[in-house]
């Protein structure tokens, strides 16, 4: 059995945006707001519980693509992080620079 809607309080400047709609596609404007109204629930399945559980569990291809390229940029980035440090700071076995035989700071006695 047909049900009636009613829209209340609907502003003027929507309204007039309506009846446009209406008038291009040659339909009144009741005529025109069912056609939204069936365009809007077209193959809309009813939503469920277990139906929102089971898309949030489904694999997200591009959502995990995306992680995966984070995840690389993250471990590239800490990679060269670690060698910058290493390179600033020098390996034990190396002498850092400013020191050694006849610089300033070298321990020797400078007269």
């Amino acid at each position: 059995m047909p049900v009636t809607l009613s829209i209340k309080n609907v502003p003027d400047d929507i309204a007039r945006k309506l009846r446009l709609r209406a008038a291009s596609h040659q339909r009144t404007l009741q005529e025109e707001l069912l056609d939204m109204v069936k365009q809007a629930v077209k193959d809309d399945a009813l939503v469920t519980l277990d139906g929102i559980m089971a898309a949030a569990q489904r694999k997200k291809p591009a959502l995990d693509e995306a992680a995966d390229r984070v995840r690389s940029a993250q471990d590239a980035e800490q990679k060269r992080v670690a060698q910058r440090f290493e390179d600033l700071l020098g390996s034990p076995d190396r002498p850092t620079r400013g020191t050694g035989p006849g610089r300033s700071g070298g321990g020797g006695d400078v007269r």
